[in-house]
């Protein structure tokens, strides 16, 4: 596959993405810029730019670059933040968090997982991220407050144990099920330690898993 071709469909991607709203140029940059192919199995490598979800292993998904997107826009990181990220899958949305935010943290319940992301992150040369295998549901306490967090699963409540970890004036994104249907909730702690919370679009995330998987 030439670079010509792969740089033709990323500036396909990135016209779509704008065309919906995603609009912050340093996000923009990061995933023109960010080599999608490296994430997903060889078989799927032909489809890598296309906004589409694909397969990875142990039965997940890579999140459609639309919705990381979104998601991401609305999480706003910034270079100063700590951010925490449940639910790396194959690495893809961590590191385009790497190329927005030095600290990034982020947890899978899949050991497999973890250790895959962590050596394409590396050969990507990503910076100041940090994986772990855990229970997302539970964040990641000992090193919180996080002032951003991004959860890539569905939950059916809002998560207080992680929520508790957000920091003053700190937002997190999460897909839950209001009325029957999946939404992406961004939630925003003000000063006084409140939240506050703003529905914005529908999602289709598998169920965020309590505990880890043993055996992958």
């Amino acid at each position: 596959m030439s670079l010509d071709h792969d740089a033709f469909r990323a500036a396909r991607l990135v016209l779509s993405l704008r065309r919906a709203g995603v609009s912050d140029q340093r996000l923009v940059e990061a995933i023109e810029t960010t080599p999608r192919e490296l994430f997903v199995p060889r078989a799927f490598v032909e489809n890598a730019w296309d906004d589409i979800e694909l397969p990875i292993d142990c039965g997940q998904s890579l999140t459609r670059p639309l919705m990381a997107g979104v998601m991401i826009q609305a999480l706003g990181p910034r270079s100063h933040h700590r951010v925490l990220e449940i639910g790396c899958g194959s690495g893809y949305c961590t590191a385009l968090l790497s190329r927005l935010s030095n600290a990034v943290f982020s947890m899978d319940r899949y050991r497999t997982l973890v250790a895959k992301a962590g050596e394409t992150l590396e050969r990507l040369g990503a910076s100041g991220v940090v994986l772990a295998l855990g229970d997302g549901r539970l964040g990641w306490p000992e090193e919180a407050p996080f002032d951003r967090i991004i959860v890539m699963g569905a939950l059916e409540e809002p998560p207080d144990r992680l929520l508790a970890q957000l920091a003053p004036l700190g937002v997190g994104v999460i897909p839950l099920v209001r009325d029957g249907e999946q939404r992406l909730v961004r939630f925003e702690r003000t000063g006084e330690g409140d939240l506050s919370e703003t529905v914005l679009v529908r999602t289709r995330f598998t169920p965020l898993e309590a505990g880890f998987a043993r055996e992958l």
